[in-house]
């Protein structure tokens, strides 16, 4: 078994406990308890990424959930998510049920499928996975069907609560919708921005830097991760610039964490952090 896949898997996470890790990108493994959630993993072989897949598609095993916040390759791999349909047999495909064709086109079977969409939510085993909105770079909510194609995911397990933006930029009534699931113990936000330049090779944006660090000040989680500024030279961010600014305008409010990829950081029920 891949080596860094068996610390994930055999990790202990007693209750009022979690552990996750980042992967790259908007990619990370959540464990609660004996459950592990995979989100946003980008697993392909690709000559333009920078961060190398911590786990090769093809050995990966032992995950009851992956979950895909919109269909970018990046964060819907379908390469890879054809292989993890056969692979981890007993596993959920959790994302925007605006693409569940492309999900079912994967080979995972029906009854292991869970389209959600905005105010929408699921169980795997004792987690609950809410679904919120995303404006990736607009919500493009499909008039006839009420579908959105981007979503955010709030976690919630072992008394933690997990918030992963996907790929968002901040729009009216965002943050009281956040805030009404209760107190974050940890976001995990994009920062790499937008520009024109990007706009018109078809880059869609996310957040700025400091959009990031002002959702993070408002929303008042007790930690932070910057995510989606590693993977590709030319769309990148600067967590150095997100970290200055966060402690510049909320000084000593919010606990900004750089993981390494693949380093474990450890969330407890009381508040403590090690990472």
């Amino acid at each position: 078994m891949n080596a860094f896949l068996k610390k994930v898997l055999e990790k202990p996470t007693g209750e009022g406990t979690a552990v996750l890790w980042w992967l790259g990108q908007m990619g990370f493994a959540v464990k609660m308890g004996d459950t592990v959630l995979c989100i946003d993993y980008y697993a392909s072989p690709d000559p333009r990424r920078q961060v190398m897949p911590l786990v090769p598609a093809e050995e990966v095993r032992g995950i009851d959930a992956f979950l895909g916040t919109h269909n970018h390759l990046d964060h819907m791999d379908h390469e890879s998510w054809r292989l993890w349909a056969r692979q981890c047999p007993d596993a959920l495909f959790i994302y925007p049920r605006a693409h569940e064709q492309e999900v079912l086109q994967d080979g995972v079977a029906a009854e292991r499928t869970r389209g959600l969409n905005d105010g929408e939510s699921c169980k795997v085993g004792p987690i609950t996975i809410h679904a919120l909105a995303a404006a990736h770079e607009f919500i493009d909510r499909d008039p006839a069907t009420g579908l959105v194609p981007s979503l955010q995911y709030i976690i919630e397990g072992n008394g933690l609560r997990i918030y992963h933006a996907g790929d968002t930029l901040r729009y009216e009534g965002m943050l009281p919708a956040l805030k009404a699931f209760g107190p974050v113990d940890v976001a995990l936000l994009p920062i790499n921005g937008r520009d024109g330049e990007r706009y018109r090779r078809n880059c869609i944006g996310n957040m700025t830097y400091q959009e990031a660090a002002d959702l993070t000040g408002e929303l008042q989680p007790r930690t932070v991760i910057p995510g989606h500024w590693d993977m590709f030279r030319d769309n990148p961010g600067d967590p150095c610039a997100f970290a200055d600014y966060l402690d510049a305008k909320y000084p000593g409010q919010v606990m900004c964490l750089r993981p390494k990829h693949g380093e474990p950081v450890c969330l407890t029920q009381d508040g403590n952090i090690q990472g």
